[in-house]
């Protein structure tokens, strides 16, 4: 026996379709919106970290780490730098920058102040509790 598809039954398919994923859409970005105010973090942002902020996009930090997965892979991940190592060894190895150890790639010298180094502590903390949703996937960023 041959079923024949006629056009009224194409259409009501289509448009029964683009319902049912109309509301699933719906659906999906209502639950998003009420999650935006539990996931912001930018509120808490200090004047401190937020300068930090604006130092590291400035001297275009993200052309060697990635924050948040954006950015290159040619430095390790600056999400959960601060948890793993600190705000003193972070600001020790920014200065002691550009090593010199042969085969070890090298970040250049920023020549920042203290105040700078502090503000840029500021932020990586900042950046510490952002929910990334487990990424980076491993603790070596």
């Amino acid at each position: 026996m041959q079923q024949v598809l006629t056009k009224a039954m194409a259409r009501n398919i289509f448009l029964g379709g683009a319902a049912f994923f109309l509301i699933i859409y719906f659906l999906l970005s209502l639950d998003t919106w009420h999650q935006i105010p539990e996931r912001d973090h930018a509120q808490l942002m200090t004047a401190s970290a937020k300068h930090g902020k604006y130092l590291m996009d400035s001297n275009n930090c993200i052309g060697c780490h990635t924050v948040n997965g954006e950015g290159a892979y040619f430095a390790p991940e600056l999400d959960n730098v601060y948890t793993r190592r600190g705000p003193d060894f972070i600001k020790t190895w920014i200065r002691i920058q550009p090593t010199g150890v042969a085969g070890r790639r090298q970040m250049p010298q920023f020549n920042f102040s203290d105040a700078d180094l502090q503000d840029i502590t500021a932020y990586l903390q900042w950046l510490s509790h952002v929910n990334t949703n487990h990424w980076p996937p491993n603790n070596q960023g």
